[in-house]
């Protein structure tokens, strides 16, 4: 499968970047896909910009590299702009993935818009940040 990957999946497979929880965060989501594989991203946003990133997943190469990216374009942005990130801009800065792991990419993009819809509703009323399980 390694010749069907660019070398920019495969550096986020090897070395994924943001790969851990974190602790305290302003937005949480988690999401399984229709192949099983779930995701997990925290965020934490300061004056309505995201500055960190955060995920974890169970899923295969192709999810852990989607994830890596998905956190890396978040990061930086504004709330508004990251939850337009998609599964195509995802795909493009991967230079990428074969066709029956492209759901990875729409796995990372569903997962980053649940945890930016956590946060805003904690905006919103902070009183449900006490009671979140991650």
């Amino acid at each position: 499968m390694t010749e069907a990957l660019s070398k920019t999946a495969i550096d986020h497979i090897v070395r994924p970047r943001n790969l851990g929880r974190l602790s305290g965060a302003d937005g949480f989501g988690r999401v399984t896909g229709p192949c099983g594989d779930t995701m997990e991203i925290w965020l934490m946003v300061r004056d309505n910009r995201v500055c960190e990133a955060t995920f974890m997943t169970d899923g295969c190469a192709t999810t852990l590299a989607s994830g890596s990216m998905v956190t890396e374009l978040a990061t930086g942005r504004p709330v508004a702009e990251a939850m337009k990130i998609d599964q195509d801009e995802i795909l493009r800065c991967l230079e990428g993935l074969p066709p029956d792991s492209q759901h990875c990419a729409l796995l990372a993009a569903n997962t980053l818009r649940e945890a930016i819809r956590d946060y805003l509703a904690v905006s919103r009323e902070p009183w449900r940040k006490a009671y979140r399980t991650y």
